[in-house]
Order: C-alpha cells, then structure tokens, then sequence
C-alpha cells in the first residue's frame, strides 16, 4: 500500500516514515510538473531503506 502512495503521493510516505521535513521538501518538490518523478523516485528509495532499517531493528530484537 505505501509503494502505491509512494508513487501517488510522494510526500504522504515520509510523513508515515516518520520524516516530516523530508515530507515537506518532497512536497514543494512534487508541486511543480517536473519535479514530480524525482519525488516518486525518492519516496520509493526512502521507503525501501525504511523496511530495511526495520528488518535490522527486528534482528536486533531477537537476538
């Protein structure tokens, strides 16, 4: 579900990450026609290094 926000609505994702001024960045970011791919393409990465910073955290946990 975040994957498609992510390509949507870039800017939503950083705020459900927990990075609320990368949020409004991307979102002045995402404002203008152009910008808009970067945008994806960044909250897509974001959310990628997100899951992978849990995963970590999650092993941490365990073990």
């Amino acid at each position: 579900m975040r994957l498609i926000i992510a390509i949507l609505l870039p800017f939503v994702v950083f705020f459900t990450i927990n990075r609320p001024f990368q949020g409004i960045f991307c979102l002045l970011l995402q404002l203008t026609l152009i910008g808009w791919l970067p945008a994806a393409i960044w909250a897509v990465y974001a959310l990628g290094q997100y899951r992978t910073d849990e995963k970590i955290k999650n092993m941490h946990r365990s073990s």
